[in-house]
């Protein structure tokens, strides 16, 4: 249920909306044209609230210092806006890692339980009392795999969005 939570919220935060603005870039554009000091683009970027609004920030607040002090400021706030977003899907690999292991951990307990059965020998037939209990630990095997192979699934296209949001 976390897992769900977690993947419809970065989906929805993670929109192209949010991150790149339709009329970002023109409006970044008539900004600088109506004040070349900056200030009315710097003013812009702060109200977008938006990744691309934090990275051109960092690059017009360089630019009386030259296009390689602009590209040099961009380049050094989109890493870190890119790494932001990636560190945004880590419950979801949490997640995706922890439920196999907790899968395998209910079938050692599930096996451990079984064999004891086994061998208290309590009326019942024997292989009767090993197959259920080899059912139940299996049961949560599958359980933690069926909730971590679509977790992952999730996760990676949450991944290939941000890395498409990078090359934009």
């Amino acid at each position: 249920v976390l897992a769900i939570a977690l993947a419809l919220e970065r989906f929805i935060a993670l929109s192209k909306d949010r991150v790149l603005p339709p009329d970002f870039i023109s409006g970044l554009t008539d900004a600088w044209n109506e004040d070349p000091s900056g200030a009315e683009a710097i003013e812009f970027c702060n109200e977008s609230d938006s990744v691309a609004g934090h990275i051109f920030k960092a690059g017009v607040a360089r630019a009386e210092f030259g296009h390689e002090a602009v590209e040099k400021a961009i380049e050094d706030v989109g890493s870190r806006e890119a790494d932001k977003l990636k560190r945004s899907l880590r419950p979801l690999s949490i997640i995706a890692a922890i439920s196999p292991l907790l899968g395998l951990l209910g079938t050692v307990y599930g096996m451990i339980d079984a064999f004891g059965e086994v061998s208290s020998g309590h009326g019942t037939t024997q292989t009767a009392l090993l197959a259920t209990g080899i059912y139940e630990a299996l049961v949560t095997t599958a359980t933690g795999l069926t909730i971590a192979i679509p977790i992952m699934v999730v996760h990676y296209m949450l991944n290939a969005r941000i890395d498409s949001f990078v090359d934009d």
